[in-house]
């Protein structure tokens, strides 16, 4: 069994100015996100999107992922809770994102975006795929800095007490996540978009291994403690596991369409 590092959540504090890790993890993963987007634009000379065009989407992107990240979470999770105590939505450096809702509100700031810059939305969406797994990566290590979303209990040599899981050594549910949905996800899918541009393929590449990686780490991953994700359906499934479903259904579509289209270079 592995120790729990009790690193502290909040990363500086200057007087009442506390900065956390989890504001930080957001901060990282945008900043490689936007860095690689440029940079892969740089190396495609006159591809769709240009490094300028990166940019301006960059402010349109944040706003999804954090608006729609927000939302997702107190609408998917929690909403009875919030409903008596909607002044805690705002309480996002408590943790409480949902990956789900924030792949709805960059979708609808990026197809927005491509509209107005008459760019094919899945060229555009091709390309961003890439630079979401390094916040995908971050904000996993967030939550296992704040010791949460933490996996079940488990006698498995890797397992750690977690200060709010109570004395028993559990999976480390968030590095699982970190590490296929961060590294492995990401390396799949620079590789395919070093080799060729196929419009779909990186898109529906990223939501079938996405769909896939949570899913599995669902099964090691202490389920939300809330009524009404209980009993029922929740016997079988996690509310995590529910919303992967239509993700793995729309990457297997898109690579459909990929494939039947002829190569390109």
């Amino acid at each position: 069994m592995l120790t729990f590092p009790q690193i502290d959540p909040i990363a500086i504090a200057i007087g009442p100015i506390a900065v956390h890790w989890y504001g930080l993890a957001y901060v990282a993963g945008f900043m490689l996100g936007l860095w690689y987007l440029k940079k892969r634009a740089a190396q495609e000379v006159g591809g769709p999107v240009s490094a300028a065009q990166f940019e301006s989407m960059f402010t349109w992107a944040v706003l999804g992922i954090i608006l729609g990240g927000r939302l997702g979470y107190v609408l998917f999770y929690n909403l009875p809770y919030y409903i008596d105590n909607p002044i805690d939505i705002i309480k996002t450096w408590n943790g409480g994102m949902s990956f789900h809702g924030g792949l709805l509100g960059v979708l609808i700031a990026c197809w927005f975006f491509a509209r107005a810059n008459k760019i094919h939305f899945f060229d555009l969406m091709d390309r961003v795929a890439p630079s979401v797994c390094f916040g995908l990566f971050f904000g996993r290590v967030a939550n296992f800095i704040n010791g949460e979303l933490y996996g079940r209990t488990t006698d498995f040599a890797l397992s750690m007490v977690f200060p709010n899981g109570g004395p028993e050594p559990r999976h480390a549910s968030q590095l699982y996540e970190a590490f296929l949905e961060g590294v492995v996800l990401f390396t799949i899918l620079h590789l395919v978009s070093r080799k060729r541009w196929q419009r779909y393929e990186v898109s529906g590449l990223f939501a079938l291994g996405y769909g896939v990686f949570r899913f599995m780490v669902e099964f090691v991953r202490q389920p939300d403690p809330l009524p009404h994700l209980q009993g029922g359906l929740f016997e079988w499934v996690t509310m995590g596991q529910v919303l992967c479903l239509p993700l793995i259904a729309t990457g297997v579509v898109l690579l459909y369409l990929a494939y039947r289209q002829p190569k390109s270079a």
